[in-house]
């Protein structure tokens, strides 16, 4: 299988890393491109793979191209493509913003892709990606890209209307997530805990709570109402969270993050 990257960038390379890691693809069999040499070689060095400076060497070399790029650089991109043979190969999407529709308009052409939402923790191989496939997709293309995007993490196939809510929820939630960690460390500095076992004690009880849900199956609320006794210190830190408005700054700053995707 010949893979090509338009993008080369830290989620192109997490998702090459895992996809070579899990023996899917060969480093010789993936060519990568880039305008930057710097970014070239790094990669080069790192991965093992093959990279260039021109897109369209990336097409023609390649049965399955992943395109990931910024936003605000795919319209630069979809304009060089669009005069070039894009015929039997998929394409898979994972800039956000861009729908299935936007690429058709900006290609002048009907192409096999399929829009994805992947997340930062794809570095990790614990990514979490949203699948949309277009109408030209077979079963067997779909079936490619989701052993592919399962090298990193999870996949799973969702319609296209909820892309924006995927964005909220997983694709830029690592952040808020990161916020959580930093803020719950520095609670602890504060309380005499030295900042690096705040950092480690902060992230694993995220991680252990993030695999209570997962692997449970419970409702988040009862596996919290499992913590909370009655009268004690949990439920004391839930009532101020509440009454400092936690769930609905949450709930507002997802709100936001879609609609500024739905913009893009």
């Amino acid at each position: 299988m010949k893979l090509g990257f338009i993008g080369i960038g830290n989620m192109g390379s997490a998702i090459m890393g895992g996809i070579i890691g899990k023996g899917i693809c060969s480093p010789g069999d993936i060519l990568g491109a880039s305008p930057f040499p710097e970014e070239r070689q790094k990669v080069e060095e790192r991965l093992g793979i093959r990279t260039t400076g021109d897109n369209l060497q990336v097409v023609k070399e390649s049965e399955i191209v992943f395109l990931a790029v910024k936003p605000q650089i795919i319209p630069a991109v979809a304009e060089e493509l669009s005069a070039a043979d894009l015929s039997g190969r998929l394409f898979i999407s994972i800039v956000a913003g861009k729908s299935l529709g936007w690429y058709e308009e900006a290609l002048g052409k009907k192409i096999k892709l399929i829009r994805t939402m992947p997340n930062t923790p794809a570095l990790v191989g614990e990514g979490m990606t949203a699948v949309c496939p277009g109408k030209l997709v077979k079963e067997e293309d779909l079936q490619k890209a989701m052993s592919l995007l399962g090298a990193f993490g999870k996949a799973e196939l969702v319609p296209e209307h909820l892309m924006d809510a995927v964005v909220a929820v997983s694709g830029s939630s690592p952040a808020y997530v990161f916020m959580l960690i930093e803020a719950m460390a520095d609670a602890a500095v504060s309380e005499g805990m030295p900042r690096a076992l705040s950092y480690k004690f902060a992230a694993q009880a995220v991680y252990g709570s993030a695999k209570m849900v997962l692997e449970t199956g419970k409702h988040p609320g009862e596996l919290k109402d499992m913590v909370c006794s009655p009268a004690g210190t949990t439920i004391e830190a839930v009532r101020i969270l509440e009454e400092k408005g936690f769930r609905s700054a949450m709930i507002e700053a997802m709100k936001g993050c879609a609609e500024v995707n739905r913009s893009l």
